[in-house]
């Protein structure tokens, strides 16, 4: 049986996000619509995607000071490390990365008196 694979973009995700996500394509998008159903504002909800927004960016684009994944895949092309052992390796960096952002996201909403409509 093959493992199910998880894109590191989508890993960053918390619960919340993934249910402010569903919500966003179950109104198609509109963010209008998303704001009257969280009872916030239209600039609380483009925060909050933005916020989503840059998790992904972060994740997709590469940074000159985390080469990490890159050293992984080339430890298992030169046949020092196997694929299963980067990938495990991998997965745990992501979810530091994941970790370290939701603090970071939990001290700016709570900085912001945002509070928990997002989740």
């Amino acid at each position: 049986m093959n493992p199910i694979y998880i894109p590191a973009w989508l890993s960053v995700f918390d619960d919340g996000d993934l249910l402010f996500l569903k919500r966003f394509l179950l109104a198609s998008g509109s963010l209008k619509e998303l704001a009257a159903a969280y009872g916030v504002s239209y600039p609380t909800i483009r925060t909050r995607l933005d916020r989503i927004i840059a998790k992904v960016q972060a994740v997709e684009a590469p940074v000159a000071g985390d080469s990490f994944e890159q050293l992984l895949d080339t430890l298992v092309e030169q046949g020092v490390m196997t694929a299963g052992t980067a990938r495990t390796l991998k997965h745990s960096h992501n979810r530091v990365i994941r970790d370290v952002s939701e603090r970071a996201n939990r001290t700016v909403a709570s900085e912001s008196g945002e509070g928990d409509w997002y989740g």
